[in-house]
């Protein structure tokens, strides 16, 4: 009887080594050694990894003797999911999709592997029943295609059935429900999900197939297996969301075909996922009075501009330390934030709870949004409305003064699109910019100061 081979293993980064250790050496995590099962020896048992094996060495070649040729994409009916991998589908290219359970990340990949006309699409399931698949399919109103389900765990026999299906895309849900018969430890170890995604990888390269692969993602929000999975992948999605909620966010952060800085919406509907192809209108909520403390900025999501609604409230801090809570926004830009409005524009803030949430579920980076979080703090201070008409783009520094941004006229040409009458922007930004050649009412300010006379009448 053969010896059985063990190594340890680390959960976060994938780091092995032959005994246990209390400290990553790679990571610098304690306690994520995990003993597996392992077994190198008999490579030839029916993988893709397997079937082809190159005797002679390959040989280097100069970068400019390298032939390369655009490789058409292949789009979807889907244009949130084209936006967001740049494009379309890249042949050849592995895609790794996370998200919370229950947040439709198999809805998702069914409705488009039911929705490419002329695609044979293979969709590998490890944890619904064929039943269960077919199920979601009647409640999805997407025309019939050639899409084949297998509801099969193991890669080999996964590997065998691609032989003869020859597929043209490749779905995996999920990919820690694989197991492959080279590595002896469960389903869902860190060895199996980086084994079954290194023989997934080489067909995708080999073959030239997308693949899609389904990944759970911890307690921590982030994807589970070991941290070299997104290092193997060509593209991380992200699935985001609520689920008490109806929208649902897709999102990049890693794409070696295009910018991680898309964003695609959809609505959850009983009848699936539907595309948002006007999320300003959905950020802004539908209001039938207006109230203090809301104001309408401007920010940018990769290429797409968004009209997004921030609502603040202002309130005399009962219990001592005043307290300041922000959802989707950074917390320690609203401190600065208030800072600056209690020293440059004279507010006192300093015994005043405040209170900061963006409209939609959505989190903002883009520094733009700066201008319109001042002007809605200081609505509910001053419990004084802001007009619905106008609108925000601009950053705010520490002296008070309002500052440019990058790409005012996409921002003003949705402000535009949307109905707003007015836009406050940095005076800084109008070098170049056509200021007659809009409809909407461009208001260029230098301080804080200028624009607080303007909306708080």
């Amino acid at each position: 009887m053969a010896k059985i081979k063990t190594t340890y293993f680390c959960q976060n980064c994938g780091y092995h080594a032959p005994k246990w250790l209390g400290r990553c050496p790679s990571c610098g995590e304690w306690n994520t050694f995990v003993e597996e099962v392992i077994q190198k020896e008999e490579p030839d048992r029916g993988s893709w990894r397997s079937s082809t094996v190159t005797k002679t060495a390959p040989k280097p070649k100069a970068i400019h003797a390298i032939n390369f040729e655009e490789q058409a994409r292949l789009r979807t009916p889907d244009d949130e999911l084209n936006r967001v991998l740049g494009g379309g589908i890249v042949p050849g290219s592995l895609v790794l999709i996370g998200g919370e359970p229950g947040i439709g990340k198999s809805t998702l990949m069914l409705q488009i592997a039911l929705g490419l006309p002329g695609q044979r699409v293979l969709y590998v399931s490890g944890e619904e029943s064929e039943q269960q698949i077919k199920m979601r399919a009647e409640r999805l109103p997407v025309p019939t295609s050639d899409c084949f389900v297998l509801t099969e765990t193991s890669t080999q026999n996964i590997f065998r059935t691609i032989e003869h299906f020859e597929p043209e895309v490749l779905i995996i849900d999920s990919i820690q429900t694989m197991q492959s018969s080279m590595v002896e430890s469960g389903a869902g170890s860190v060895s199996q999900v980086r084994e079954c995604t290194a023989e997934l990888m080489k067909f995708a390269k080999e073959s030239g197939t997308p693949v899609f692969m389904i990944g759970h993602i911890t307690k921590e929000g982030s994807l589970a297996g070991p941290k070299v999975l997104e290092h193997m992948v060509d593209t991380v999605v992200t699935f985001e969301g609520d689920r008490h909620n109806t929208y649902r966010i897709l999102r990049t952060t890693k794409n070696r075909f295009g910018s991680t800085s898309e964003l695609g919406i959809y609505e959850m509907l009983g009848t699936g996922l539907r595309q948002v192809t006007n999320p300003s209108e959905i950020l802004i909520s539908q209001r039938e009075e207006t109230l203090s403390g809301i104001a309408i900025g401007s920010m940018l999501e990769g290429n797409r501009p968004l009209m997004i609604e921030i609502q603040s409230l202002v309130s005399i801090a009962n219990y001592g330390t005043p307290q300041r809570s922000s959802t989707g926004y950074d917390n320690k830009r609203l401190q600065m934030l208030l800072a600056v409005l209690e020293k440059r524009g004279g507010f006192r803030l300093g015994q005043q709870d405040v209170f900061l949430n963006v409209a939609g579920g959505l989190k903002v980076e883009d520094p733009a949004i700066d201008l319109a979080v001042c002007a809605a703090i200081v609505s509910s201070y001053e419990d004084i409305s802001i007009s619905p008409s106008i609108a925000f783009a601009a950053e705010v520094g520490l002296g008070g003064e309002v500052r440019a941004v990058n790409r005012i006229d996409s921002r003003i040409s949705e402000a535009e699109k949307l109905g707003f009458k007015q836009i406050y922007i940095s005076k800084y930004n109008t070098k170049g910019l056509d200021l007659n050649g809009y409809r909407i009412g461009i208001k260029p300010v230098a301080k804080l100061d200028e624009v607080f006379q303007g909306v708080l009448i």
